[in-house]
């Protein structure tokens, strides 16, 4: 390892910022490069195995899909229109809401 030494005193606003930011980049593409080494050496171990990582890390197409909720609610005159209870109220609710009624008046 060489040790450069700077005299940050002597730099300006500008070259000081330039030399942060040369910094920055040095550390992510450092450790950009340690993680692809990493996972080559894992690569290799599970092929010498007879594996491949996705068979070793059990990673499950199932648990990145999200689940459609139930709704929970109903508008009273139109049952196309329902809500799951998640999220922004929609405008029927609100004006049932607003016109004196519950939401377990709306519940399905």
């Amino acid at each position: 390892m060489t040790t450069n030494t700077i005299d940050l005193s002597s730099l300006s606003l500008k070259e000081l910022k330039q030399l942060q930011n040369d910094v920055a980049v040095a550390l992510f593409n450092f450790e950009k490069r340690k993680k692809n080494e990493a996972k080559a050496a894992i690569e290799a171990i599970a092929r010498e195995h007879g594996f491949k990582i996705e068979d070793l890390i059990g990673e499950d197409k199932t648990s990145k899909t999200k689940t459609k909720a139930a709704p929970k609610y109903v508008h009273p005159e139109n049952p196309e229109a329902t809500w799951t209870g998640r999220g922004r109220k929609p405008k029927w609710v609100e004006a049932a809401l607003d016109a004196g009624k519950s939401l377990s008046d709306l519940a399905i």
